[in-house]
Formats: structure tokens, sequence, C-alpha cells
């Protein structure tokens, strides 16, 4: 009866939702339910909610609380040191005997509000007592007054709590595994069970516009989550306000599912805009000013934009005046100062009330999570554009992935320097600070070199995304001390150098973590975390990914990589099939997207890159990593950058050319300091060049390097 009379109340206060009883039903009689930490009300909601009376496998230090004592008494309690090997083989024969038992796999109360560090005995015990590993993710307690996230989230006395219950999955090690190898391998199958728990709970199955209201609900209307150079900070009532009053002005001219250009910069203001166009199913294209209005118009062709949003202050100052007057002949041009001036007092109004109401009167099945969210262009490395085009579904589960993996939290501050044309600026630097309670500060380029890392010391910057092109230049100019707030600095888009990396670990004390996606994949397809890091890797893949491996001729330990998943574009946008959606597909199948990439994965997942496919030179008809010869250049010369192309050879089928800014630079001198390395493996030529041609996003741009290294030789041999 005092269980009941407690679950009723319970279920009153927090409106406990519990999902999956099916699957506790179907997971058998030998079962190791895990669960997510978040609070001291976890073993109470799992006592009170599931149908059994199940044992609980308690931290014996929690199990001395006087003010738990009383209602240890009501259920079987295991006390048990998951430090301590003893333990450990006890909870083994207890499970044995057929038991529900409910362990915390975490051994303590989350402190970030994500996961922490899960330890390998509970896996050890899953696999030698061959039980069923049940999870159950419990959301909602963490902003309760019983957890330990006081001044890091915005507590509540009575927040919705849900419990969701997954399928039942075994641990089951190889045979040959023995003594700590095994025991690390079944900690490595449970984090990874937990991390897919983790991302297979969270809701991503919505709009983005959804997701900022729910955003709202939880850190509170007043939540700081964007700033510009202009220091005004914005809040959740205000961006949302904002975003509805231009959406409501912009719904005037376009159509819904229309396409619509934003040649716009790195600000708050083009944050309304983007967010304007989603609320009523337009969909924003990032257009690319870096290169050019040729470019941006072949983009408008391929996606079919007929209306252009833009700034006449950043067409000023940015000196752009020249490609807005060519972009001006192929589409309407619509000014935000123009569009401001027809917001009048009355809109304003209503986009308060509105943005009041919005919980109530915004349709979520209006629109589906599965339509196009926006469209982002690839850099041309492969020749004439092509438009990917997201769902707010492909964005937002890239969100919970990484979320799945990295703690973070509404005190940290992001750093966004990359251009929201890019989808490592859209998706990671924009929208997943705003919609994840974080405070996102927009500047407006990554070149400026002196002044970021004095930006960072000014605004206490905790997470830094950038490439290792832009790292390795403010590791230089930096002052010791001002990344002292940093916590994360993420790596991805190219290589990170060794020399970055030891830069960095140096000079400010910053591991890096380096990552790896593409446009295609959201962009995050795997990163190094605190927990799960190796050097010289790119990390794991993200939860809920999976890999294929294509053989290439001439590579032994290695493959073309294929990925599938939730972040998975909808699809291309081509020049020959202009405004037609192209779905990805590979040789495995719908669905699957081709890399091009050359990776190898080891035995923990860990995925190491190769080089591209496109990035290999056949020569004499043998495979030649042009990835490879810029390393051997770093090596011989750290402090200069370098690019390998390949161009066409009579006699060998292609030559490898290496363009580098070290002054002087001569093949014996790389040969004699690669030592070691067969002679088909060095570039053919070595060009020396004042600069290498790089795009906006810091990446080199092969394309003009190949124009660049071509047109020299032909001078030269025209020459001789």
């Amino acid at each position: 009866m005092f269980k009941t009379i407690l679950r009723c109340l319970i279920t009153l206060l927090f409106r406990v939702e519990v999902s999956g009883l099916d699957n506790y039903k179907n997971a058998g009689s030998r079962v190791l339910i895990i669960a997510n930490h978040t609070s001291f009300l976890d073993p109470v909601l799992l006592w009170l909610f599931l149908p059994d009376d199940i044992t609980f496998a308690i931290n014996t230090q929690i199990v001395q609380r006087w003010w738990l004592r009383p209602f240890l008494g009501l259920s079987h309690v295991f006390p048990m040191d998951p430090t301590h090997p003893m333990s450990l083989k006890n909870l083994l024969h207890y499970l044995q005997h057929d038991t529900r038992t409910v362990i915390f796999p975490e051994g303590r109360i989350t402190v970030t509000g994500s996961l922490m560090k899960i330890y390998d005995g509970t896996g050890m015990v899953a696999d030698r007592a061959e039980a069923a590993i049940l999870p159950i993710r419990i959301d909602g307690a963490q902003y309760t007054h019983f957890s330990r996230l006081r001044n890091i989230v915005r507590l509540r006395f009575f927040p919705k709590i849900t419990l969701q219950i997954l399928p039942s999955t075994h641990i089951s090690a190889p045979s040959e595994l023995k003594g700590r190898n095994r025991r690390q391998y079944s900690g490595l199958m449970l984090a990874n069970i937990m991390d897919d728990m983790m991302f297979a709970t969270s809701p991503y199955r919505r709009t983005i516009f959804a997701s900022l209201l729910h955003a709202r609900s939880i850190h509170g209307g007043k939540h700081t989550v964007a700033a510009d150079l202009e220091q005004k900070s914005l809040a959740y009532d205000t961006l949302i306000t904002r975003t509805i009053a231009i959406g409501n002005a912009l719904k005037k001219i376009t159509e819904t599912g229309e396409n619509v250009g934003v040649f716009l910069p790195n600000s708050t203001k083009t944050l309304y805009v983007v967010l304007g166009l989603q609320l009523y199913g337009r969909v924003p294209a990032m257009l690319n000013y870096s290169i050019g209005s040729a470019g941006m118009a072949a983009a408008c062709q391929i996606a079919e934009v007929r209306t252009v949003l833009t700034s006449r202050r950043f067409i000023e100052l940015g000196k752009f005046s020249e490609q807005a007057d060519d972009l001006n002949k192929q589409v309407n041009l619509v000014y935000l100062e123009d569009l401001a001036g027809k917001i009048l007092p009355l809109a304003k109004l209503k986009a308060l009330l509105q943005s009041k109401t919005a919980a109530y009167w915004y349709n979520h099945k209006e629109y589906s999570p599965d339509s196009p969210a926006v469209i982002l262009f690839t850099s041309g490395s492969e020749g004439t554009p092509k438009g990917v085009v997201l769902s707010h579904a492909n964005i937002l589960a890239n969100h919970k992935q990484v979320a799945a993996r990295i703690s973070f939290n509404p005190q940290d501050v992001v750093l966004n320097f990359l251009p929201m044309f890019h989808s490592f600026g859209f998706t990671v630097g924009t929208l997943l600070p705003v919609l994840n309670g974080m405070t996102t500060f927009f500047y407006p380029t990554p070149l400026h070199y002196s002044v970021i890392p004095e930006v960072a010391y000014e605004i206490n910057a905790t997470i830094m995304f950038g490439t290792n092109t832009f790292l390795a230049a403010y590791g230089k100019k930096a002052h010791p001390y001002d990344f002292y707030s940093m916590r994360y600095v993420v790596a991805g888009a190219e290589k990170l150098q060794d020399s970055t990396r030891a830069l960095w670990a140096d000079k400010f004390g910053i591991r890096i973590l380096e990552g790896y996606g593409a446009t295609e994949t959201a962009p995050v397809a795997s990163v190094n975390t605190p927990m799960n890091y190796k050097a010289g890797t790119v990390g794991r893949l993200m939860p809920h990914m999976n890999y294929r491996l294509e053989p290439v001729p001439g590579i032994d330990d290695a493959g073309q990589l294929h990925v599938s998943g939730p972040n998975i574009m909808l699809g291309y946008l081509l020049s020959d099939r202009p405004g037609k959606l192209v779905p990805p597909e590979s040789l495995y199948g719908k669905g699957w997207y081709d890399t091009g990439d050359i990776v190898h994965v080891d035995d923990e997942g860990f995925i190491s890159i190769r080089g591209r496919s496109k990035r290999f030179a056949k020569v004499s008809g043998e495979m030649v990593s042009l990835t490879a010869v810029e390393g051997y250049a770093v090596k011989a010369w750290p402090n200069a950058l370098h690019a390998a192309i390949s161009l066409p050879d009579e006699k060998k089928g292609e030559m490898v050319v290496l363009v580098t800014t070290q002054k002087q630079a001569t093949l014996g001198d790389l040969a004699a300091a690669s030592k070691g390395v067969a002679y088909i493996s060095l570039p053919k030529k070595v060009l020396v060049v004042d600069s290498i041609p790089l795009m906006a996003t810091g990446k080199i741009n092969y394309p003009a390097v190949t124009e660049l290294a071509a047109g020299k030789l032909s001078l030269v041999t025209a020459t001789d």
C-alpha cells in the first residue's frame, strides 16, 4: 500500500511516463538492468515503476547514508564497491541465480549532466553471467534538487520525468580473449550500449524550431544563448520573438518549400534569418561568398534559388558590391534593412504574443522532421559545387550523437568563427549551442589570427571548433593564457598535424580532440573524446552509425569508408539536375554514403585516415598516398604549409608534385628527411611558392593548387 501511494504521488508531482515495459517482460529471468545515474531519486523511481521486486546493487557509500536506510528496507539491496574485485564476483554469483538486478554502471551520480565513466566490471559481470542487459534511460530527474547539478543547470521542483526501457541485449566477448583484455572488451561494449541508449532515447525526431522551444522550456526564457561583436547578449525569449517576427515577414515574400539563398556573415541576425525561414517551411541555402559571384550563381542555379537575403552593411564592409551586382542579375536580392523597415510595431507585438504562446500554436506535425532544413554547398574540391540537403532530423540526430559522447552544459561558451555556409560552422558552431543551452559567440572570420585568441580570453570561451590550419595559426599568435578557460578544442575538416597537437599541449596544456566528418554526415561522423581518445586517429563512429570498408586494390590494411545512419543527408542537388533531390546510395545500398576516404579501423573502433581515394596517385601501377607525401613534408619542414597533388605523366601515368612554402626546399632534402620511405612514395617534383591557396574554411584549395602547379610546370617546360 505504501508503494502504491508513493507511486501515485510521484506520478502526480513529476508527471512520470514509463515506456517499453514489453522490453522488460521479454528480457528473461537473468537480467542485469543498467541505467544512467541522474539523481538520488533514480533508485526510488526504478523501485516504484518496474513491476517486479527487483534487487539493487548500490554503492556501499550510498547505502550508509542515514536518510536512505528506511527505503532500503523496502527492497532487496546488494551493497557493492564497483572498484573491488570481490564485490563483482559476489554479484556474478548472485546473478547466476536468475534474478533481475539493477546497477548504475557509472558508480556515481552525474556531475556533468552526461554519462560519467563506465566501469569495466559491470560489463565483465554481464559477460560471465551470460545475463541479458536491459538499458533504461532516466531523463528529467537531473533537473530536480535531488541531482548534483546545482549552478550548472536550471533546477526545478517538479520537472517531467521519463523512464524509457530499451530492448535487451547481450555482451559476448570472443572466446580467445582472456583476463584483462576480456574485461576491457566487455567494458567497451557496455559503454557502447550506454552511448546508444542515450542517443536512441533522445528527442531528435522533431523540427529545429520545435527543438528551440524545447530548449527554452528546459533552460528558461532569460537564458543567454548567443552574442556577437555588437556585444548584445541574446536570450531564448528574444531569439524566438525575433525569429517569429522575421519569419512572418519572410512568409509574405516566399513560398512553403522554397529554397531561399542566405548571403550573410556570422552574426545573430543571420541566426534570426535561418530560424525564421525554417519556422514556416522555407529552406535556407547558405551561399559560400568566398568563391565569388560565379560560384554563388552556380549554387543558386543548382538549388533553384530565386530570392537571396543579404545586408547592405555586410556588402559594404565585406566589399562584395561587385559580387552582389552580378548575383542580382540572376536572382532577387532582398536586403535585411528593407525587410526590417516593414516590420512595424504592430507586427512586433504580434511576434511577442506568438513567442509567449508558441508551445500552443506551433504545429509540430505540420512540418516533418524529415523535411529539408538547410542546403549547404560542397567546397568544390571535386569540381562543380553540389548542394547537400540536410533534414531537421539529420541535424538534431548529429547533435544528440555528439551529446551521447561529450558532456557540455549551459555554462559553456562556444567561440564560433567558422562561417555558417560550412557544415562545421552551421550545425556544430551555431545550432548545437543554441539548441542545447550553451552560448555561441559569433565572430565573422577565422582569418584574424591575433584577434581570435584575445576574443577567446575576453568571453571566457570554453569550447572551440577549428581546422588544423587555423588552430596552428592561433597557437603561434596566442598568449599562453589566452585559452585558460577552454575545456574542449575540436579539430576537423582536415588532418590535425602532430606539430599543431604538440604546440597546443605544450603551450596551453590543451589536448585537441580530432574528429572527422563531411557535409553529407551533418557533419560529425567520428570524434575523439576525453574518455575515448587515441592520438593520430579521428576517434570512433557516432552512436547508431554503421560502416563498411570497400576493398581498395594495392591497400591491404584499410578500405574505402561507406557509412549509414540517422545523420546521413537527404541527398544531393546536382548541376545536371537542378532542384531534383538525388538520395544517397553506394554499393552497399540506399541510404549509404561513400565518403571516398581510405581508412583503417582498429579493434576498439578508432578510425585512422590513410587518405582520400581521389587523393591517391597511381604511379607505375602503384598507389601513392598524397596525404602521406604531405606528412613527409610536414616532418621535414614543420613550419611551412604543404600540398601534394597529382598531374598526368606520359611515362608513369601520374606524377606526384609537392607544392610548399618552404624556401629553397628540394627533393633531395625531403628524401634525406624521409629515411626508409620508398622512392616511389616521394614526389617527383617540388615547387616552392609564396603562398598556397586556401578556402574560407582554412582547408587547402586543391583544384587551385593543381592549376597553380600545372601552370608553373608548363611555364618551366616552355622555357626549357
